[in-house]
């Protein structure tokens, strides 16, 4: 790892609020992708059952 002298903290800083913000981004994004699955499945049962 290279020297960061007195930027250390600000920089590991950085990188530990990027790497939780892509998490968060991650997870959010998976979340939503499930409740649209659900969402379009239950569409389609209607659908289905309209018909």
């Amino acid at each position: 790892m290279p020297e960061l002298g007195k930027y250390v903290f600000a920089v590991l800083g950085s990188y530990g609020i990027s790497v939780a913000m892509l998490v968060v981004l991650c997870t959010l994004s998976l979340m939503r992708a499930r409740k649209m699955r659900r969402d379009l499945a239950a569409i389609e049962q209607r659908m289905r059952r309209d018909g």
